[in-house]
């Protein structure tokens, strides 16, 4: 209203001279302003990645290289948990078969996760013959748990191209 002081922080534009910009107007860029250096901003076209998943991680020839490493890990892992804890060497296995005489990745994984798996197979298995035992009924339980999650963690680092080290493996394939 006329007469009002305006409110705090409002600034009235001023009474002449005052002309706004027309419609869809841009601003010159800044002085010595081009463009940014590169790897700043959107990729070209769109930011495409190829292939559904890109490419296999470092260390894998192909994804078949990849896949049948995954089988070997996490095949001995349900193998494992799945089979009462007798049997976790079978996808490790499978995988060493099929895959590693084309492939010294996938026999490296094959190897680890078959050594790993026979390993704790045979303590689950003497677990589970002596659960008549006090002691036995504490074995198979651990055995299944040590062989999931183990097993898990080796195909998760797998999936991301590293190799894993099983703990407490005895080494019965070479």
């Amino acid at each position: 209203m006329p007469g009002e002081a305006p409110a705090p922080g409002y600034n009235p534009p001023p009474a002449q001279g005052y002309n706004a910009p027309p419609q869809g107007y841009n601003p010159p860029p800044a002085p010595g302003y081009n463009q940014p250096p590169p790897g700043y901003g959107p990729p070209p076209g769109g930011g495409y990645v190829p292939g559904p998943a890109g490419p296999p991680p470092p260390g894998y020839a192909s994804s078949d290289d990849k896949m049948w490493a995954l089988v070997a890990h996490f095949g001995g892992a349900a193998g494992m948990v799945l089979g009462g804890g007798a049997g976790g060497w079978v996808a490790p296995l499978v995988a060493l078969l099929v895959q590693g005489p084309k492939s010294p990745v996938v026999r490296a994984h094959a190897i680890a996760a078959l050594n790993f798996q026979i390993t704790w197979s045979i303590v689950g298995f003497l677990g589970l013959a002596t659960s008549c035992f006090l002691f036995g009924l504490f074995i198979w339980p651990i055995a299944l748990l040590v062989g999931g999650i183990c097993g898990i963690m080796a195909g998760i680092k797998a999936n991301e191209g590293q190799f894993f080290t099983y703990p407490m493996s005895l080494s019965l394939i070479k």
